[in-house]
């Protein structure tokens, strides 16, 4: 049983699309054992909550520096026993240390077609805003795995969704979200916890 450790800052739309996943079936072999957020007013701590499973928070702002509020979230993800820790939502970076103990163990979820609008400061509505802007006609969603880099490490998934003409920036992260990042993210976890993913010379290969 993959053993799964999600880290969010918000609402935990994601959060919930795993949960549903695991609870109808299409994922298997993978249970959430904590939830974990840098943001105390984060909706999905009560999201996780009310599903029973183990939340806290781990706020930078409860240390005196970074470098502590980083062993912190380490030592949380180290206690869980997690085999997976899933950034499902969560707008902290991770820190080499983490990114080390983790390798090929962090799972990110961006919402558009890496290499497309990713990368320092491509993050939320940022992301959409810019995907307007430049007028491109499709976008998606990107699951990968962590490395130093900013969103550089192995592509698991993508999917590709419709930029319409007269969309606002909040209307097309709603459908990014529903028509892939709630698609592909249970996909991933599924493919890793039955050990269908292996990283080979810096790309996925499916067993």
């Amino acid at each position: 049983m993959l053993k799964l450790a999600v880290l969010v800052s918000g609402g935990g739309t994601n959060l919930q699309a795993i949960m549903d996943s695991i609870a109808d079936g299409r994922i298997t072999n993978a249970q959430i054992v904590t939830v974990i957020s840098n943001n105390k007013n984060a909706y999905a701590l009560t999201r996780a909550e009310k599903a029973g499973i183990p939340a806290q928070c781990i706020s930078p702002k409860d240390y005196a520096d970074r470098d502590q509020f980083n062993d912190a979230l380490l030592d949380a993800l180290i206690a869980s026993k997690a085999d997976l820790v899933v950034l499902a939502g969560c707008l902290v970076v991770m820190p080499e240390k983490i990114v080390a103990h983790f390798e090929n163990r962090i799972i990110n979820i961006h919402p558009a077609l890496i290499p497309s609008f990713c990368g320092k400061d491509y993050y939320g509505l940022k992301v959409h805003e810019a995907v307007l802007a430049r007028g491109v006609k499709v976008t998606g969603a990107t699951v990968h795995f962590v490395d130093k880099g900013t969103d550089t490490g192995p592509i698991i998934l993508q999917k590709a969704v419709e930029v319409r003409q007269d969309d606002t920036p909040g209307e097309l992260q709603q459908r990014v979200m529903r028509e892939a990042e709630w698609v592909i993210m249970p996909q991933a976890i599924n493919l890793i916890a039955n050990g269908k993913v292996r990283v080979e010379d810096g790309k996925v290969r499916f067993l």
